[in-house]
């Protein structure tokens, strides 16, 4: 059975792309690195990047899901659905 599984795991990192992005992802938009603020509870640290290369680091208040900086290179609409998942799989979301 351990053989099995241990094939398995294998061809399926075979077949797995190299340059997927880790972490959330929602459409172009992936999020890692996702931390806990030290000072809030309900702040989310993350990094997030688009398939353009842009890359950004983003504060989210899960309280009400808006995001520091509200501007920047990464399109906000994917970059704050990333965050309200971050936010729901951390426990964080709005009641």
């Amino acid at each position: 059975m351990a053989c099995a599984l241990a094939l398995l795991t294998a061809l399926w990192a075979w077949v797995l792309p190299v340059a997927a992005a880790p972490g959330l992802c929602v459409g172009p938009i992936c999020g890692d690195e996702i931390t806990r603020s030290a000072k809030h509870h309900f702040q989310l640290r993350m990094r997030v990047s688009d398939q353009l290369g842009h890359r950004e680091r983003l504060t989210v208040d899960c309280r009400n899901g808006s995001l520091s900086p509200a501007a920047g290179l990464v399109e906000r609409g994917y970059a704050a659905a990333v965050a309200r998942k971050a936010c729901r799989l951390a426990g964080e979301a709005p009641a």
